[in-house]
């Protein structure tokens, strides 16, 4: 997928943690947590040369090209969610959560790409949800028309927040 679907799926992840959380939309905090989601729903793709994340950080996206670091691989996997689940322990709460939830967020939907990622790693299974017929191609329609989905998606989350508190003050 590409950065502009992994950031919609990002700021998805801290729309969610600020329901979850009951953070105010209208506040400092969560346009924070939003920018945050943003960022990191893309931070994955470090180990695809040329990518954005690459070019941000770049000693680490060399470091991951010098140990020959393939793409959906080990930054894909559920090894480095663990590790990163202990090493950002130190963030505030909100943030702690938005940064787990978005960097998840990029392995769930590369799921749906038709490469697959190798989640297990260094088991080397490619794993998607979807047989390769179904399955979305980077950079064709269906990505597009899949981000627009996520995009209504992120329009939903605050409106429906909202409403419930209108129906249930």
């Amino acid at each position: 997928m590409l950065q502009k679907t992994h950031s919609v799926a990002g700021f998805i992840s801290a729309e969610i943690v600020l329901v979850y959380q009951d953070v105010s939309f209208f506040s400092w905090e969560s346009a924070g947590a939003l920018l945050l989601g943003c960022l990191v729903g893309t931070l994955a793709d470090v180990d695809k040369p040329g990518s954005t994340m690459a070019k941000v950080l770049f000693p680490l996206s060399a470091l991951l090209r010098l140990l020959k670091v393939r793409h959906r691989t080990v930054t894909h996997s559920i090894l480095i969610m663990l590790l990163l689940l202990l090493t950002t322990s130190s963030l505030p709460p909100l943030f702690y959560w938005v940064f787990m939830v978005a960097y998840a967020s990029h392995p769930l939907i590369d799921l749906f790409n038709d490469k697959g990622v190798q989640l297990f790693w260094p088991i080397p299974w490619k794993i998607r949800l979807l047989p390769k017929w179904m399955a979305i191609t980077t950079g064709t329609g269906a990505e597009t028309v899949f981000r627009w989905l996520l995009f209504l998606v992120s329009l939903g989350i605050p409106l429906l927040r909202f409403s419930a508190f209108q129906l249930h003050p």
